[in-house]
């Protein structure tokens, strides 16, 4: 974020309002004081027992709630002072409800100290529920208990917590200045609860794979790196599922997935956090063509099951989650967006001929399908709006995937894209230990060669494949990624309730 330099005046209003805020903590330090002087800590309350939540209390109003005695708890966010009269705005996890507070329904005394509270306090309400003769459904108090006090003032009332570099590392703040916030989080919830209705649906077992890995394996990503003392070796955050979750395939479970996190040493943007959650699945006796259908129906599901719709508006523009998807080949891709067709294209000197012609910068270790692959991004990625899934990816690109029989230099693989970014990844997965062995020796070739994010060699994975892993289709996808269509949110920052931020300097 750009630092923001105060003029001389500025310099003089911003320290008056520290003199204010630091006079205003002061008071209600001094009120708690004198609480607890009195013997009324209110932090020494340990419950409070509710009968309802705001919400069930509006919209059951007509149906039962009418003159109904309720206790009902949460924070101060608003506040009319009428005198002998208030009318307070409480708001606890389900919504918001007006609160009615007359001295002589509450008492002389209770009302003297209720008078002492602030905005922001977290209290107990116990009273009958009426419509105001404005209409307004509320609470008429008959006692009320201060079981929190707000040693801070909210965020501005009318103004609400805008800047998002605070929003991001103060989330609590964020949750009761936005309370439109939750419903992102809400749905978040529900799209993995629709998720694992589906797959469990279909007969698939949820399981739980190690986060510490011994090898870095199962993507192109950069680790992170700890250490463990006892055993006195380096560790590896797991950047992805994958091989653990074919380790079980091999050992006889058909069906199996996990939704956790990964974490990728790499750059942040608002597609991309350090940590983030995955879901991959495999199903054994299937391809890609059964995961790609498998995909595309899952994801149809959780849109339906969520927003009642598969039409989900993303940044102003409609996507059709209902329609089938459009599948299309990796080649056929750029030659239809780029107009390089890599059928033709028999040598890495052609393909690097075409790089060239196309200011496409490529570097010397690039094989003939990483420049294809350079192309598509180039050309292709943002041109995908619309529910798309990629196929036939080069074994250049694709360390574990199977190839395809007509086409070798090509793999049973599909990215799936959605408004020009990638959500899946899939494959008909390479089940020949030989062949896996190979790649893997490259790909510690591409290491050497100062490639930080090519694959390890996994000695034990090639051990679980030579006792036989049957034919498989795996997919993996992006939870944050899906959730960020559904809820129209631009940052991936926007799904995550606590996203990694630099630290403030102390």
């Amino acid at each position: 974020m750009s630092e923001n330099i105060a003029t001389p005046g500025q310099e003089e209003l911003l320290q008056e309002g520290a003199e204010n805020l630091s006079e205003l903590l002061q008071i209600r330090r001094d009120k708690l004081a004198e609480l607890v002087e009195a013997g009324k800590d209110p932090y020494q309350i340990t419950k409070f027992p509710r009968t309802d939540s705001a919400q069930d209390i509006v919209d059951g109003f007509e149906t039962g709630y009418e003159g109904k005695k309720v206790a009902i708890a949460g924070r101060i966010m608003g506040w009319r002072d009428m005198g002998k009269a208030n009318f307070i705005d409480l708001r606890d996890g389900s919504g918001r409800i007006q609160v009615y507070v007359k001295i002589n329904e509450i008492g002389e005394e209770a009302f003297a100290e209720f008078s002492k509270w602030d905005l922001g306090d977290i209290i107990g309400v116990e009273g009958e529920v009426f419509r105001t003769r404005r209409g307004e459904i509320s609470v008429k108090a008959e006692k009320l208990t201060l079981l929190s006090k707000s040693l801070r003032p909210l965020p501005e009332k009318w103004h609400g917590l805008k800047d998002t570099d605070t929003r991001y590392r103060q989330r609590y703040l964020d949750l009761i200045a936005n309370p439109e916030v939750k419903d992102v989080f809400i749905k978040r919830s529900k799209i993995i609860t629709a998720i694992r209705e589906f797959l469990d649906s279909k007969g698939f077992l949820e399981v739980e794979t190690p986060v510490l890995h011994t090898i870095a394996g199962g993507a192109s990503a950069r680790p992170f790196i700890t250490h463990h003392n006892a055993l006195n070796i380096d560790l590896y955050m797991r950047i992805a599922l994958e091989l653990y979750l074919k380790r079980l395939i091999v050992g006889g479970f058909d069906k199996v997935y996990e939704i956790g996190r990964n974490f990728r040493n790499e750059g942040m943007d608002v597609r991309h956090n350090p940590e983030f959650t995955m879901i991959e699945l495999y199903e054994a006796y299937a391809d890609y063509n059964d995961i790609m259908d498998l995909t595309e129906e899952l994801i149809r599901y959780a849109a339906n099951k969520v927003l009642g719709t598969g039409r989900v508006s993303y940044g102003g523009v409609e996507i059709d989650l209902d329609r089938q998807f459009e599948r299309i080949s990796m080649v056929d891709a750029v030659k239809k967006y780029a107009g390089v067709d890599f059928e033709a294209i028999q040598s890495l000197e052609e393909a690097r001929a075409a790089a060239k012609e196309h200011n496409i910068e490529f570097e010397q270790r690039h094989l003939k399908g990483d420049i294809l692959n350079l192309f598509f991004e180039e050309y292709v990625e943002d041109k995908l709006v619309q529910p798309t899934f990629v196929t036939g990816h080069p074994v250049d690109i694709s360390p574990l995937s199977k190839r395809m029989k007509e086409k070798p230099e090509y793999t049973e693989r599909f990215e799936l894209f959605i408004t020009g970014r990638e959500f899946a990844n899939a494959f008909s997965e390479l089940n020949d230990p030989i062949d896996q062995r190979q790649r893997f020796e490259h790909q510690m070739e591409l290491r050497a060669q100062g490639d930080e994010e090519a694959a390890e060699l996994d000695e034990d994975f090639l051990v679980a494949l030579e006792h036989g892993l049957p034919p498989t289709g795996g997919m993996g996808m992006g939870i944050d990624r899906l959730v960020m269509l559904l809820t129209d949110s631009a940052s991936i920052r926007d799904v995550l309730l606590f996203p990694t931020m630099k630290p403030l300097d102390k």
